[in-house]
């Protein structure tokens, strides 16, 4: 079994030579790209990505993911011009040479009325992914149609192409039972965001402080797979951007990047706890 570590350095910095440097410091060769020096990735302009593409070759660093916002609109929002910033991000991610492309579910209220609607979305942003070659990962986030267990399960037995990415902190957020997502998910899911919450509080923790069973989670991986930390824990360049809530942690830290340090040995701390050494960039049990 063997497990890689990825993370969202922007929690880190939002420079670009900063993440890599918080990322190579860590030992972790992977990154999830969602915000570069002041831009989400969307806004990033091809010519940028060029010059971005070209800094991680060379220090190393490899892209696991686009962390795009695609499906972070309202249900009702202009789809259309949703769709180009698809194929703009489709495009970076090429640059980028990654297939990966994270997305969400939109957000809206009514879940029955609105969830027909939702899955014809999706279906069209899979179409569309499929012309360029990108695979889209559906992560679980608060407030939108696949926020919770039941209808994850939905929206992946209507679209058997969409992948999951599963985030045990959002479901909690949700106040949804752990351990039932863990039993229904963790094995449709095709990798992990790290992120740990005390459920009584709401309190973003590292992992493993918290009620999200990130050791259980660990324990149950059966093939190889990427977990990638998306700590939050503590208030980075563009959070406002990416989550309209008020950030709550509950451990306090003198910089971003001592606090990305801090999530990573916490998960490192779950991997060995479980049986994992590192060898050659990889986790190996």
């Amino acid at each position: 079994m063997r497990i890689r570590l990825c993370g969202f350095a922007d929690e880190a910095s939002a420079f670009l030579d900063t993440q890599i440097r918080a990322l190579q410091e860590n030992n972790i060769s992977l990154i999830e790209l969602r915000n570069i020096n002041g831009k989400n990735i969307k806004d990033v302009t091809l010519e940028e990505a060029e010059n971005y593409a070209a800094r991680l070759e060379e220090t190393g660093i490899e892209v696991w993911a686009i962390g795009s916002p695609l499906g972070k609109i309202g249900i009702e929002d202009d789809f259309d011009h949703h769709l180009e910033e698809a194929r703009h991000i489709f495009r970076l991610a090429k640059i980028f040479n990654t297939k990966r492309i994270r997305i969400f579910s939109f957000f809206l209220k009514d879940y029955n009325k609105y969830e027909e609607l939702v899955i014809r979305r999706l279906k069209r942003l899979l179409e569309e992914a499929k012309k360029h070659g990108m695979l889209l990962f559906h992560e679980n986030e608060k407030d939108i149609y696949g926020d919770r267990v039941e209808r994850v399960l939905k929206l992946k037995t209507a679209l058997p192409d969409l992948r999951l990415v599963f985030d045990p902190a959002n479901y909690l957020q949700c106040r949804e039972d752990i351990n039932e997502a863990i039993e229904k998910l963790h094995n449709k899911t095709d990798y992990f965001h790290i992120k740990d919450v005390v459920k009584a509080t709401g309190e973003i923790v590292p992992a493993g402080y918290g009620d999200g069973k990130i050791e259980e989670i660990v324990n149950r991986l059966e093939k190889e797979t990427v977990l990638t930390l998306e700590p939050h824990l503590a208030i980075f360049s563009g959070y406002e951007k990416i989550d309209s809530t008020n950030l709550r942690t509950k451990f306090r830290f003198s910089t971003n990047e001592e606090a990305f340090d801090f999530a990573v040995i916490s998960i490192k701390q779950i991997l060995m706890k479980c049986g994992y050494q590192e060898k050659e960039g990889y986790w190996v049990k």
